[in-house]
């Protein structure tokens, strides 16, 4: 095992052990679309795949970019089969491994370990996307962007002499998905942080020069590392 799975505590890992089947990844094809029932979770044994929602006015919103080693389970348990609310969207060429939601449910009833550290790996799931909402609510349009900025260093964040180097290319359309905003309004707000030094461009990538100011500017909260990124 890798060094992601030996994250997992030794219960969780054995999500790994229940029935299931594998599927190959293309990219542009989607694992899940909203309105298809919710009745499997999903585990990336390579690839990437993005969980996204699309606004009834057209915008694409971003939620998290999963990856090599990554739990997809946007599902409700033990009730009636539900309907997914966002879609899954292949980025890169991969394999999952798909558990069915009634072999899932079996299992975390006859293991209570393993119900616990599902329960509470869901938990951190929805503390990520409840302080995403809190950024926007907050502070708006510039909590959106920052944040994300944030969140990204987090997740691909590489020291380099003067920053860090987000080593995930994004176009502003893309970024912009992922803060629920215009092309337009990131490519401003990235303008002014330019301007003022706080970031520039290598290669397509974006390099943080001054991730304390970003901090501030949103009265960070200094959540911890598996609660602030982006994945």
């Amino acid at each position: 095992m890798n060094e992601k799975i030996d994250d997992y505590s030794p219960d969780l890992k054995d999500l790994l052990s229940i029935i299931h089947s594998e599927r190959g990844l293309k990219k542009g094809t989607y694992l899940f679309q909203e309105g298809d029932q919710a009745d499997a979770i999903y585990f990336i044994r390579s690839g990437k795949v993005r969980i996204g929602k699309i606004t009834p006015d057209g915008r694409e919103l971003t939620f998290r970019i999963c990856g090599k080693e990554d739990f997809i389970g946007e599902m409700t348990l033990y009730c009636a089969p539900s309907k997914y609310t966002v879609h899954a969207k292949v980025l890169e060429d991969g394999i999952c491994a798909k558990i069915r939601k009634e072999d899932l449910e079996e299992n975390l009833l006859l293991n209570p370990n393993l119900n616990i550290e599902f329960m509470k790996m869901m938990g951190i799931h929805h503390q990520k996307a409840q302080s995403k909402f809190r950024d926007l609510i907050l502070h708006g349009k510039k909590g959106a962007l920052y944040s994300t900025l944030i969140r990204m260093t987090n997740s691909y964040g590489v020291s380099i002499k003067d920053g860090i180097l987000i080593d995930l290319p994004l176009t502003n359309q893309e970024l912009a998905n992922f803060c629920g905003m215009s092309r337009e309004v990131v490519n401003r707000m990235l303008g002014l942080l330019k301007k003022d030094g706080k970031v520039s461009m290598q290669e397509g990538k974006i390099v943080i020069h001054d991730l304390q100011f970003l901090r501030n500017e949103i009265h960070c909260e200094n959540c911890p590392v598996e609660i602030c990124n982006i994945e």
